[in-house]
């Protein structure tokens, strides 16, 4: 079975690459996505959970920036350079995970002041909470579509070819 470039990363270099491109950002996220749901059930913004928030926001956005960077750079140009992509399916995993990243980005942005800084705390909320839904259905379907065999279209990974020229002799 062949894999996407997406869990192909994930895969390789056990556990670090599984720690610092999907449990890293997972942990922040969901710790962002649950001090949430208590602000805004709770609308205490001035306690230890919203300060959490705060800082899960600021972390999870700096730190997808510096992944987003380093996978453009590292995978993404190369690949493309290359040509090496494994179907539509490798292309919708990997933009995908790298797309949810920039709802991530934007609280972090706003939770500096480097953007809204002039909006209410119930606008910033909304804000937060609308990005925290895009990150999971952004994410989610980078997961989703990470999981997949690009071979259901089409997609022939080097070592089968090896395989079958050395199978055929």
């Amino acid at each position: 079975m062949s894999m996407t470039h997406y869990m192909e990363l994930l895969a390789v270099n056990q556990p670090w690459n599984l720690l610092i491109f999907m449990a890293g950002p997972v942990v922040l996220a969901e710790t962002l996505a649950i001090t949430e749901l208590y602000l805004l059930f709770t609308r205490k913004m001035d306690g230890a959970v919203r300060q959490l928030n705060r800082a899960a926001g600021i972390i999870v956005g700096l730190y997808f920036a510096g992944i987003i960077i380093y996978l453009m750079s590292n995978a993404v140009i190369p690949i493309t350079r290359a040509g090496e992509w494994r179907t539509i399916i490798d292309v919708i995993a990997v933009g995908s995970y790298l797309l949810a990243g920039l709802p991530l980005i934007w609280i972090a942005l706003q939770e500096l002041g480097i953007v809204g800084s002039g909006r209410s705390e119930t606008d910033k909320l909304r804000v937060h909470a609308i990005c925290v839904a895009v990150f999971l259905v952004v994410g989610h379907i980078a997961m989703i579509f990470g999981m997949l065999d690009p071979a259901i279209l089409g997609f022939t990974s080097p070592d089968a070819m090896m395989k079958m020229d050395h199978g055929s002799h």
